[in-house]
């Protein structure tokens, strides 16, 4: 970590490979979109000799090599494992999307790491949602390291933003995220920017100049010793602060000098455990120049002070049935446990799925056990599913158990898949032919099936209703949205049974996008994006009469029924309940059923804009039969016309879904979050403060309200607020709505 000159392996032309889960580091990159963590992630492979320096991998393809659609959109929208190789370590670097509509790839690449590495812009403002994801990493004690990138634009400041940092990601205690090195730069150019040329080490006193395209290691100018003595002295208390010797900081208050070596012992202990997080610089490598300013700083500390597998708890296992296991050790002889952090497919080499082995080893053409939850915990961002916005259950897909055979092993890299003999214990890999196995299963062996527990997946909440687009798109629509979901547990499926939609619901507009030409280019199935429709009501809101004669004469047999009745509103959520009056034998008792049958079909059907009726009592008081024509089909149209005769002689209001709100937001947006649920004729109930400077806002708001709300409540939030709804009930439309509402029920238009 800058006490020497690294040394590495390149690893360009075949895939790094571990032989122990201590030469393993699994590295997450996070950050908000356009930070610089695909870039970043070029240079590591670049200075580790992964890549040359024409940015290709040695035997063909490029390592930045993505989807079409990200190439439209000029934006990683999904996770991708790029392995590298340094010092004999091997490094499975996982870069994730920065936009918030994929958040489940982030997760994903959470689940699969064991250390963080927070990519933030020089040039641009701190994004809220890359504090929600450090919160969750501190949540579960992952080490965090942070990186500033964009230091060659001109109005990019390392002092600010590293200031900036301490106080966003310090929050309980600046002095846990310094330095370890500062930048130095070069002379100004005719804009009157100076470029940063070089590196100082705090620790090791030391400047790494990085100009003339190679790492060049010598000792500082006089000039640069006042820059480093104060920051410096922070770093060493920062340090001690950490330490586990309590003789530290007597021995450094007391004038001792601290041994250099101690100091980085310490330093890489308080980061492994997760205490202290140092800030790096990272600059884009000169034309022609293969280490980029501050590559070779950051291999070193993730090598060196990030934890390896077998460092970090593995999540708990149980049996398919649900009884628990003991924990699992990260040991390649143990028993196989392996999950699935990532299903995709490939045109040209088919379906893969991206393996995280925690136990064991993964070889191919092995015969495996797949196991997948049928339901999972959504909503709760906090990360434990006891947060503010849990307690609800959404149905991701059907519980399910399989053997499968596994097909080759590969390791990623840009386009190209480099075959791999095996997967150990703590490390990643592509696995193909895993036919049925879906995102979040896990593999174990046939003859010891074990089941992990699930990742928490926050529920989506844009809907989309979708149409096939043709004839021909009908046939393949249900297997490629059944493959969509399996793929991304942040889709949902819903066969809407009310409105008779197929809705798709996504994270977000981007999301929905993507979801929709995946859909087109990936299993050749065209859609149309409907409008959404929410499951409206009717009922009466007056007592009212109606009298249902059907009378038919034709020759043989006719049809004969006469049925009277009265209707009457009901509290809401009552539903139809149906009573008999009839006195005197007018309806026979065989055809009492009947008439209740034609009501309830009638009042399934609608009685004004064709939407349920519920939240009605029908009393049968009267009634004719006829001793030949009367019918159990005569008096079911009897029945349901009786019942549009008394609707037309009454008011029908309409009836909207109401669902409980729950918003999560930071204390100086709560006025604006409040405002806008007003706007939605929401009505809050009630605010709670949550620790942490934030405030759980419930409200009752229209569901017609709710549908971009997702994308509405991020941009009033800047990206910190997080919601969770519920259907309540159901409320009559007011009055200056529900015209709009008939209208558009009318002409088919939502």
């Amino acid at each position: 970590m800058g006490d020497r000159t690294s040394t590495h392996t390149g690893a360009a032309g075949r895939a790094p490979v571990a032989d122990r889960p201590g030469s393993i580091r699994n590295v997450v990159l996070v950050g908000h979109s356009g930070s610089g963590k695909t870039t970043l992630v070029d240079a590591l492979a670049l200075a580790s000799g992964a890549v040359n320096r024409a940015g290709r991998v040695e035997d063909g393809g490029s390592l930045s090599d993505y989807e079409e659609i990200e190439h439209r959109q000029q934006r990683s929208v999904q996770l991708s494992l790029v392995p590298v190789e340094w010092d004999g370590i091997k490094i499975n670097l996982l870069d994730t999307p920065g936009y918030a509509d994929f958040v489940g790839e982030l997760r994903a690449g959470l689940r699969a790491a064991d250390a963080a590495l927070f990519v933030v812009s020089a040039a641009d403002a701190m994004n809220g949602s890359t504090r929600l994801v450090w919160e969750e990493c501190a949540a579960v004690g992952m080490p965090r390291a942070l990186v500033i990138t964009h230091l060659e634009a001109s109005r990019a400041d390392f002092d600010e933003m590293t200031e900036v940092c301490r106080r966003f990601f310090g929050r309980d205690d600046p002095d846990a995220v310094l330095p370890l090195y500062l930048p130095l730069h070069g002379e100004a150019r005719s804009d009157g920017h100076a470029p940063v040329a070089g590196l100082v080490g705090l620790l090791t006193e030391r400047v790494f100049d990085y100009s003339s395209g190679e790492r060049v290691e010598r000792a500082p100018d006089p000039a640069h010793r006042p820059l480093i003595e104060e920051a410096r002295n922070r770093l060493i208390e920062g340090i001690i602060a950490e330490s586990e010797d309590e003789t530290l900081m007597d021995r450094y208050l007391g004038g001792e000098t601290l041994d250099v070596k101690t100091l980085v012992q310490d330093l890489e202990k308080a980061i492994a455990r997760g205490s202290f997080h140092p800030v790096l610089a990272a600059a884009p490598a000169p034309e022609g120049a293969r280490q980029g300013l501050g590559t070779v700083e950051l291999l070193d500390l993730i090598t060196r002070a990030f934890p390896d597998p077998t460092e970090r708890e593995a999540p708990p296992v149980t049996t398919p049935d649900g009884r628990p296991r003991p924990p699992l050790t990260c040991d390649p002889d143990g028993p196989l446990v392996a999950e699935v952090v990532k299903t995709s497919s490939d045109p040209y080499v088919g379906r893969m799925s991206l393996v995280r082995v925690f136990s064991g080893t993964l070889r191919p053409d092995a015969g495996v056990h797949v196991c997948g939850h049928g339901t999972a915990r959504r909503g709760d961002p906090s990360g434990d599913g006891h947060g503010p916005l849990s307690g609800s259950f959404s149905e991701q897909r059907e519980g399910h158990e399989e053997d499968e055979r596994v097909g080759a092993l590969s390791s990623p890299f840009g386009r190209q898949q480099r075959h791999l003999a095996k997967a150990i214990a703590g490390d990643l890999a592509c696995v193909g032919k895993l036919s049925r196995a879906e995102t979040g299963d896990t593999l174990s062996d046939r003859d010891q099936p074990l089941l992990m527990e699930p990742w928490v997946m926050p529920d989506p909440l844009l809907p989309v209703a979708v149409e096939a687009h043709g004839r021909a798109d009908e046939d393949r629509l249900s297997h490629g949205l059944a493959r969509l979901v399996a793929e991304d547990p942040t889709l949902r499926l819903e066969q809407n049974a009310d409105t008779h939609q197929v809705v798709l619901w996504c994270m977000g507009e981007a999301h929905r996008e993507v979801t929709l030409e995946r859909l087109r280019t990936r299993y050749g199935v065209r859609v149309d994006a409907v409008p959404h429709k929410v499951a409206l009501r009717e009922t009466f809101a007056e007592p009212a009469g109606g009298r249902g004669r059907h009378v038919k004469q034709s020759g043989g047999h006719g049809q004969y029924a006469i049925c009277e009745i009265t209707v009457e509103p009901l509290p809401v959520g009552s539903g139809i309940e149906f009573v008999d009056r009839v006195v005197g034998g007018a309806v026979p008792r065989q055809f009492i059923p009947s008439v209740e049958k034609g009501v309830r079909a009638q009042a399934a059907r609608g009685v004004a804009t064709g939407y349920p009726l519920v939240d009605v009592r029908v009393t049968l008081v009267d009634g004719k039969a006829h001793s030949v024509d009367s019918s159990d089909a005569a008096f079911q149209t009897a029945g349901a016309l009786a019942l549009r005769e008394a609707a037309s002689q009454a008011r029908i209001h309409l009836l909207e879904p109401v669902a409980e709100v729950r918003v999560l937001v930071a204390d100086e947006y709560v006025g604006a979050v409040m405002s806008d649920l007003s706007g939605r004729r929401g009505r809050v109930v009630g605010t709670e403060q949550i620790p942490g400077g934030s405030t759980l806002v419930r409200a009752e708001v229209p569901e017609a309200e709710l549908d971009r709300y997702t994308v509405d409540l991020r941009s009033l939030s800047h990206g910190t607020g997080r919601f969770a709804r519920s259907y309540l009930r159901h409320e009559p439309v007011p009055r200056q709505v529900e015209g709009r509402m008939r209208e558009q029920a009318e002409t088919g238009v939502a």
